[in-house]
């Protein structure tokens, strides 16, 4: 029997949205500050995006910042806030991940924030791939109710990570999805596939796209000491996506 694979793109913008659902994506991980690894998008951006959306479902990540995945009880607070507003702006899903002091999944924080987002799909994000004991993680999600786990197989991507992707596929023994992500693309997606038994699978698809500003100023940064180009825009792009489903498909 042929496979059902489900596509998440993890997109930054409303923009990036359209242009996976144009593309034909199941389900948007929509985030803020991506150079960050993702976190908690503004609420304009998550209700453009809603409002939008009407084929492809809308996940919003929940992070408060970026670095580490240990939790304060004042980031805990906001992230609860965050998730309250998501589900009152009407998202399908909700994405996060809390790790305790020692690289296991926090079970209180975890149980915290499963509450908050009662009745939303919820994956358990790439903090599973900073976690010390990934079998152990494993059951802990399982138990807490989380619907999917986003993991590179804890390794810098998903193509280096397929021998621990097979490995949680297996354990996982259809309690949870198990979604691979990190540097997927359409020369490696089909491999990933087939060497894993994974059926669901996240990634960007990004193109830069150029700012029409004609004016430029060399001499100031926005980023003070942290250069980046300034006239450049990362947006998902609708060809990479649907070259990269097709590769998965054919």
């Amino acid at each position: 029997m042929k496979k059902t694979y489900q596509i998440e793109i993890c997109a930054n913008s409303a923009l990036s949205c359209i242009n996976a659902q144009e593309a034909g994506a199941n389900r948007v991980e929509l985030c803020a500050g991506m150079p960050e690894g993702g976190t908690t998008p503004s609420y304009g951006e998550i209700v453009t995006a809603r409002s939008l959306l009407n084929k492809t479902k809308l996940h919003v990540i929940i992070r408060p910042r970026g670095g580490d995945f240990l939790y304060s009880n004042l980031e805990l607070s906001i992230m609860q806030h965050d998730i309250q507003l998501a589900k009152q702006i009407g998202v399908d899903g909700v994405v996060f991940g809390c790790l305790d002091k020692q690289g296991n999944v926090d079970m209180k924080a975890m149980e915290v924030l499963m509450k908050e987002a009662e009745g939303l799909n919820v994956t358990f994000h790439r903090a599973f791939d900073m976690c010390k004991d990934y079998k152990k993680a494993l059951e802990d999600i399982i138990s807490i109710g989380c619907t999917r786990i986003l993991t590179s197989g804890q390794s810098m991507n998903a193509e280096s990570g397929i021998p621990v992707l097979k490995e949680l596929v297996q354990l996982s023994a259809d309690r949870i999805i198990i979604m691979p992500g990190c540097g997927i693309h359409s020369n490696n997606i089909k491999k990933i596939a087939l060497e894993t038994g994974a059926t669901e699978f996240h990634f960007s698809g990004r193109i830069q796209m150029e700012s029409e500003m004609k004016f430029r100023n060399p001499h100031v940064s926005m980023g003070g000491t942290v250069h980046i180009d300034e006239y450049m825009q990362d947006v998902t792009g609708k060809e990479v996506v649907l070259s990269t489903i097709h590769a998965l498909k054919c």
